[in-house]
């Protein structure tokens, strides 16, 4: 059976280079030696060349036939479509209940999918104590709806600033918001840090990998993923790589995520048939999948269709390109 998450053998203190599994107990057999693979060694030098799993965000089908589709409906529309997966916005979900949780499970495994991503909002980047653990209360509640549909790995976010108020105004600005008076970036990457520790047992519970994604706040750049990230070092906190989040410096950037000691969790791929809804982005898709594979990421790829092209039109066309680039 292929194993399609990463492993977290680099985050384990051994003594050499291999195990010996002791079979004494069957049948008093010898033990056995086998070598632990380098953790960042590329994936064509563990078993050969592999194909990426496709998903799907249900945010892809926000534009379907000119209405919102159940989550539900999302999972059936993705299987009919051809993806091997489906990763689940948290704000599309209507129903929080268990029966829910259950029954979207449930249909996901009756077609032969999988529920493989959880893409939530939190943020962190408060100067009051109180409102920082609403939301770690908040990140909590949403590693417990993963882990009840079964869903391996959650987008997470620093949080904004607040001091643009508009969406469309940030996306004007690039993403780029102003800091408050009297506080400074130093001041929020503590907050979010500090918070984060705080939910890392909890993700650890749950069987839930958690994926700081480049998106707004201190996700805006590379350098402050990594930093986050890499000054927290768990096999719980990994990263979440989004293809269109970056304004400048797009590849470098994205080159600077996928190089960290810190595993890539998940990659969502942007595209935008009909033209963005805030932006077009020309992604070089032959380019990421070659970077990704240097590094040896085996994980999925989730489409995330942010085009004015109706959705059924719009995402299997998508669906196309990434199997053209993410297959071996």
């Amino acid at each position: 059976m292929k194993m399609h998450r990463r492993n977290f053998l680099k985050h384990t203190t051994v003594a050499s280079s291999s195990i010996s599994l002791t079979a004494s107990g069957l049948f008093g057999a010898a033990p056995i030696t086998v070598p632990l693979p380098p953790s960042r060694e590329p994936a064509t030098s563990l078993t050969g060349a592999v194909d990426n799993q496709i998903g799907v965000s249900t945010y892809s089908f926000s534009r379907y036939k000119d209405e919102r589709p159940t989550v539900l409906q999302c999972i059936d529309i993705a299987a009919d479509m051809g993806f091997d997966g489906v990763e689940i916005l948290h704000n599309q979900m209507d129903d929080e209940s268990n029966g829910a949780l259950q029954a979207l499970k449930a249909r996901a495994h009756k077609l032969g999918m999988t529920l493989m991503g959880f893409s939530t909002h939190q943020g962190f980047l408060y100067p009051e104590p109180e409102r920082r653990q609403e939301n770690v209360d908040l990140t909590i509640r949403q590693l417990q709806l993963a882990n009840a549909m079964g869903i391996p790995t959650m987008r997470i976010n620093t949080g904004r600033w607040g001091t643009t108020r508009s969406f469309n105004q940030l996306m004007e600005d690039e993403g780029i918001e102003s800091v408050p008076s009297g506080l400074t970036e130093e001041m929020g990457f503590e907050w979010v840090i500090h918070s984060l520790e705080k939910i890392l047992p909890k993700a650890e519970e749950y069987g839930v990998v958690m994926g700081l994604e480049n998106h707004w706040g201190l996700g805006r750049t590379a350098a402050g993923v990594l930093h986050i990230v890499e000054a927290i070092d768990s096999p719980w906190l990994q990263i979440t790589l989004d293809t269109g989040n970056f304004f400048e410096n797009r590849f470098p950037q994205l080159e600077m995520m996928a190089g960290s000691h810190i595993p890539i969790t998940l990659v969502q791929a942007k595209t935008y048939y009909g033209g963005g809804r805030w932006y077009t982005l020309d992604i070089n898709y032959a380019r990421i999948a070659k970077m990704l594979r240097r590094v040896g990421y085996r994980g999925w790829i989730s489409l995330e269709f942010e085009g004015r092209e109706d959705s059924s039109i719009g995402v299997p066309k998508s669906l196309e390109i990434l199997r053209e680039h993410f297959s071996a």
